[in-house]
C-alpha cells in the first residue's frame, strides 16, 4: 500500500475514533445523552472508521472504500435530517454548541469531509489496478505503530459506546429526548 494511502487511512481511522471519543466524553462531561439520531450518527462514524481500519489491516480495496462511502452517506443523511429539524429559530436545538455549531452540524461537516477524503484515497489508490486485487494477494504492509493504535482505539471506543447505548436505552427503543439511563432507572431508581 503506498505511503500516502496508508497515512490517509490511518488519519481516517484515528479521526473517526477521536470523533466517537469526543461524543462519548460530551455525554458524561456535559450530561448530554445522545438522541436516537445521535446514536445513528455514531453508528455511521463506527462504520467509516472500520472501513479505514480494514484498509490498514488487509490492504486498500474498493469494497472497503465502498463501505466507508455508504456509511458516510448514511451519516450525512441522518445528520442532515437533524440539522433540518433544528434549523428554524423557534424549534430549539439539541445539546450545547461547540465553536458555534451543535454536534449534529459538526457531524454533517465531518461526513462531508469523510466523503471527500475517501474520494481522494480512491484516486490515489486507483493508481494500482483494482482488478489485480482479485487475482493476486494483497500486501498491506506492516500493521503496527499509529495504524495499530488507531484501530485499537476505534474498537475500544466502539465497545464503550455500544455498552453505554444499552445502559441508556436497554432492549427497547430510545426516547426522542432522553433524560436518564434506562438500566440505572430500572435497577437502581
Amino acid at each position: 500500500m503506498p505511503g500516502l494511502v496508508r497515512f490517509g487511512n490511518t488519519i481516517g481511522a484515528s479521526g473517526m475514533a477521536l470523533v466517537l471519543l469526543a461524543a462519548f466524553v460530551m455525554q458524561f462531561a456535559r450530561h448530554e445523552l445522545p438522541c436516537p439520531l445521535c446514536n445513528l450518527q455514531r453508528i455511521a462514524f463506527v462504520l467509516c472508521g472500520f472501513a479505514f481500519a480494514l484498509n490498514l489491516r488487509f490492504g486498500s480495496h474498493p469494497y472497503h472504500y465502498g463501505l466507508g462511502l455508504v456509511a458516510a452517506l448514511f451519516g450525512l443523511a441522518v445528520s442532515g435530517r437533524q440539522v433540518l429539524l433544528h434549523i428554524a429559530s423557534d424549534t430549539g436545538h439539541y445539546g450545547s454548541a461547540i465553536l458555534g455549531l451543535h454536534l449534529y452540524s459538526w457531524s454533517f461537516l465531518i461526513f462531508l469531509a469523510t466523503i471527500a477524503g475517501i474520494a481522494f484515497l480512491l484516486l490515489v489508490a486507483g493508481t494500482v489496478s483494482f482488478e489485480s486485487h482479485r487475482s493476486s494477494p494483497r500486501h498491506p504492509g506492516p500493521f503496527h505503530g499509529l495504524a495499530k493504535a488507531a484501530c485499537y482505539l476505534l474498537v475500544l471506543v466502539t465497545l464503550a459506546n455500544a455498552a453505554m447505548s444499552f445502559v441508556q436505552c436497554g432492549p427497547i427503543e430510545c426516547p426522542d429526548n432522553p433524560t436518564s439511563y434506562w438500566l440505572i432507572e430500572r435497577f437502581f431508581g
